[in-house]
């Protein structure tokens, strides 16, 4: 859903009620690990830390969706829970205008000990269509903390589809992003 105006708090959680009921608006779940043909697929991997302690605040951090915390990028609800079918939106300011797109998470990532994260995927509401996974691990050789980013995505909406170089743009400028505020988040 593209907006001229941030939309308010109210609008926003009627949006993320209205999600609810959506379906994803790609198949199969799994698709960020298998891609389909015609589907984009972009990773990035960035050390954010080192250690025991560093690995455990990378937990906490995706657990409170701190790799959303861009200014341009924002999470509601705020801090969902990271559970097989919790609904988010994803709000954005992009150009000059804002975009709410609803996102399922679909899985868990890792057993916790070295390795946390999870996937979502995109809702009939989102102007993309695919999966995106957010992952942090703890290396046994050489302790390094890593978080990655990975998607698999294709334009759903007409305009995404029209500004597709633009959208691919936002979406690099995400990963870089989001690598940025939870090494930042970690340092803390």
């Amino acid at each position: 859903m593209f907006l001229l105006t941030r939309p308010a708090p109210a609008r926003i959680a009627a949006f993320v009620d209205e999600l609810q009921a959506l379906p994803l608006s790609y198949d199969p779940i799994g698709l960020v690990e298998r891609p389909a043909p015609g589907f984009a697929v972009d990773e990035l991997t960035a050390v954010v830390g080192s250690g025991a302690a560093a690995f455990a605040c990378a937990c906490d951090c995706l657990r409170r969706w701190m790799h959303f915390d861009l200014g341009w990028v924002q999470i509601a609800p705020h801090a969902p829970p990271i559970t097989t079918g919790t609904v988010v939106c994803v709000l954005v300011r992009h150009l000059g205008f804002w975009s709410m797109n609803g996102c399922r998470v679909v899985y868990p990532i890792g057993d916790g000990e070295r390795e946390f994260g999870f996937a979502y995927g995109t809702l009939t509401s989102h102007a993309e269509r695919g999966e995106e996974s957010f992952t942090v691990r703890l290396s046994p050789d050489t302790g390094d903390v890593t978080y990655t980013i990975r998607a698999v995505s294709r334009p759903r909406a007409l305009l995404a589809r029209l500004g597709y170089p633009v959208t691919r743009r936002l979406q690099a400028k995400f990963r870089a992003d989001s690598a940025t505020a939870m090494a930042r988040a970690v340092a803390r």
